[in-house]
């Protein structure tokens, strides 16, 4: 019988063997790729950046805002050029640039990005402001932003779709990723999303990468804005797969909007449950007719037909 140091030695080797083909999971990539906690990292560190007097790290001793933000925007800097250096190398138009251009890129568009800050926290601001308005259970803004998952998911979309707006390769992807994760609300990096915009509980909730969301909008749990087919694979690259939404609308949980060419005008409601593949005309109220509820009983049921059969608002079938 093998002892289990032969065992082990055995299936290294097997595995190791299994090493040599030029698949894409055997790409050998230890060094070169983006770190996943550095872009966590970088998130929370932007968070502070945004909401410098709700999220201080308290690892830095500092009094003041601008000694703890100095610190806080160097932490930040450091670690987004070298994730940016070593993604930009997934965009063909970089990978035959040598180290120093890839870093010089790298600085340059870190720089870019992070002068976009203030417009981040102005559209934050109205986001905050659209919770606190369309929630009668926020006592607060401080509970919205300490634990909303629908505020926190669009924080991290809109820090993201800057760098994606960039044509930053993988990081933005990464960030509502890892939002997707925190939270279950799936919003890619692509997608353009206006002024108070509001997530209502949130689970659930997608919104594909070409989608265009207008002001004021508010969306609650399970509502998916998506494609119509993507059966065309990368051919569908680069083309309007997603629909727009318009100004001032409401869409309740559970609709499914689908495809590039479908437009909700503004100020229209959406019902819960509806399945959209059309454009909706402006202030339209869109809503599923009421259906047949069926109730089965066994013989020890309290309920008596009887008791149905009086009710028209009951339906009822063996």
């Amino acid at each position: 019988m093998k002892s289990l140091e032969e065992k082990i030695n055995e299936l290294t080797h097997s595995i190791l063997d299994d090493y040599k083909d030029e698949r894409t999971v055997n790409e050998i990539k230890a060094f070169d790729h983006p770190d996943n906690d550095e872009i966590i990292g970088i998130i929370e560190g932007l968070r502070r950046i945004v909401f410098p007097g709700y999220f201080r790290n308290k690892s830095y001793r500092v009094f003041t805002v601008r000694n703890n933000m100095s610190m806080i925007l160097e932490d930040v800097i450091f670690k987004l050029i070298r994730q940016i250096y070593i993604v930009l190398r997934y965009d063909e138009k970089y990978e035959k640039l040598d180290d120093n251009e890839l870093n010089n890129n790298a600085i340059r568009i870190t720089f870019e990005y992070l002068n976009k800050i203030p417009k981040i926290r102005e559209y934050i601001e109205t986001d905050v402001q659209a919770a606190y308005d369309g929630d009668p259970a926020a006592y607060n803004k401080d509970e919205i932003i300490y634990s909303y998952p629908g505020l926190y998911a669009i924080l991290v979309n809109r820090l993201a779709h800057e760098l994606f707006v960039l044509g930053v390769p993988l990081i933005p992807r990464v960030m509502t990723e890892h939002a997707h994760s925190k939270t279950g609300i799936d919003i890619h990096p692509g997608a353009t999303i206006g002024k108070y915009f509001f997530i209502d509980h949130g689970t659930g909730i997608v919104i594909g990468e070409t989608t265009e969301i207008g002001d004021y909008v508010k969306v609650y749990q399970g509502v998916t804005l998506g494609a119509l087919s993507t059966r065309g694979g990368q051919s569908l690259r680069n083309k309007k797969r997603h629909p727009t939404i318009e100004d001032n609308v409401t869409i309740y949980s559970g609709a499914s909007i689908l495809g590039g060419e479908t437009v909700v005008g503004r100020n229209a409601v959406i019902g819960g449950n509806v399945f959209i593949t059309r454009s909706v005309p402006a202030g339209a109220k869109v809503s599923v007719k009421n259906q047949e509820l069926r109730y089965n009983f066994d013989d020890s049921s309290k309920v008596e037909k009887s008791d149905l059969d009086n009710d028209e608002s009951w339906f009822y079938i063996i």
